[in-house]
């Protein structure tokens, strides 16, 4: 496949996208029969020398639809290229690892177990689990994935979900449908933990707490819901102001162990993120970020870095603390950004596009993030210099002509 523009052309409009937990696939825990003891211990033992990490790789998902347009519908995994060396940009290989077609459904959206489960993906008609397995050989180069069709009966003839997500433990798993049905169900025995069917309003996205305590859930309007998992109850209606039209919703944790909860927001000409304290469920901050529309937003698994794609094809990454543009790339990609993830360890940005592309952008270390006390102190004095220099520059030529 082609490379085109700093990402990577798959020939299919990419839906969605997740990077993999690729060292639970490759690697997941032996079962623990109840009771037995020695297994727990022994499974809990850490060898003497850790393993390197595995490369990053990612799903992608999407395609042409229903109809002949030729477009196929497809889930792909690739991995991270590394073989240009560190001087080329970051890019996914053109060759994938696998490449699944799913005949005459696309996969709109895709929720990926943290903990090596499988992929869940979201049809026109409903859901489907595909499962990880080796094939001959051992790596990363060696998985595959095959359907379960045992697993996800409650979603198989749900309907279109337009929101799919696990907790961060992998033990919760939440739908929203295009209907306006929310389904969370514990994870992986299906039981439902709530379900609130709603045909006026879709619900265009939903996000869990990291304690697993609550699940926000934005829809095509009215305010953002917060529900209590423990009671299976809504504590907060978070409401918006004048004009605003809410669209994505993440969690964060901060330094202090307490959490925020971030909304992106349309209004007017503008695209806002707003901060919520998930104590007392009040708004504690509103930031005018873009004058494109919001189409993807993601937050990092270290909480410092807030990322937004939109509707042009730009990509903004921010700082979580004070919502600094740390990255713009203007144009990233040709068409609507539709998805957005980063990697574990936050250094690297995924996004996806109806463009057919994945792009990565390198987003560095934290400490290569902001502008060291030194730097901001030799900027101060340029500046004060080149005032000077202005000030002063006739007398300055004449002394140098005499």
């Amino acid at each position: 496949m082609a490379r085109r523009g700093g990402g990577q052309t798959y020939g299919f409009p990419i839906y969605c996208a997740s990077w993999l937990p690729l060292a639970h696939i490759l690697n997941p825990p032996p079962p623990v029969e109840e009771g037995d003891a020695d297994a727990g211990a022994a499974s809990s033992e850490s060898p003497a020398t850790p393993p390197p990490p595995p490369p990053l790789m990612a799903a992608l998902g999407g395609g042409g639809g229903e109809g002949r347009s030729g477009v196929p519908n497809a889930l792909v995994v690739a991995a991270l290229d590394t073989s240009a060396g560190a001087a080329a940009a970051a890019a996914l290989s053109p060759d994938p690892v696998l490449r699944m077609g799913t005949e005459e459904q696309v996969p709109y959206r895709m929720g990926v177990h943290p903990r090596g489960d499988g992929v869940l993906c979201a049809f026109p008609n409903g859901c489907r689990l595909f499962r990880w397995e080796s094939q001959e050989g051992e790596g990363p180069d060696n998985i595959a994935l095959r359907a379960d069709q045992e697993a996800l009966t409650e979603l198989s003839d749900a309907g279109l979900q337009l929101a799919v997500s696990f907790s961060g433990e992998g033990s919760i798993l939440a739908t929203g449908g295009e209907d306006g049905h929310l389904r969370v169900f514990k994870w992986p025995s299906m039981d439902s933990i709530l379900e609130e069917p709603d045909t006026k309003t879709s619900v265009k996205d939903l996000t869990f707490s990291s304690d697993e305590h609550f699940l926000a859930v934005n829809r095509s309007s009215g305010p953002c819901r917060v529900w209590d998992l423990k009671s299976a109850e809504v504590v907060s209606n978070l409401p918006r102001e004048a004009g605003e039209i809410f669209g994505f919703c993440r969690f964060s944790n901060q330094t202090d162990n307490s959490q925020i909860l971030f909304v992106t927001a349309m209004q007017g000409d503008y695209g806002k993120i707003i901060s919520w304290n998930t104590t007392s469920w009040t708004r504690i901050g509103s930031n005018k970020i873009t004058r494109e529309a919001i189409s993807a937003f993601a937050v990092s698994p270290d909480c410092t870095l807030l990322a937004i794609g939109t509707i042009e094809g730009s990509i903004i990454v921010l700082s979580s603390k004070n919502m600094r543009a740390l990255v713009t790339v203007k144009k990233a990609h040709l068409g609507i950004i539709t998805t957005l993830a980063f990697s574990q360890d936050s250094r690297t940005l995924l996004s996806t596009s109806f463009d057919s592309t994945a792009r990565v952008t390198s987003i560095g270390s934290p400490k290569s993030r902001g502008i060291s006390i030194w730097t901001m102190i030799l900027v101060i004095i340029l500046a004060i210099l080149a005032y000077y220099y202005m000030q002063h520059k006739e007398d300055l030529l004449a002394r140098f002509l005499h």
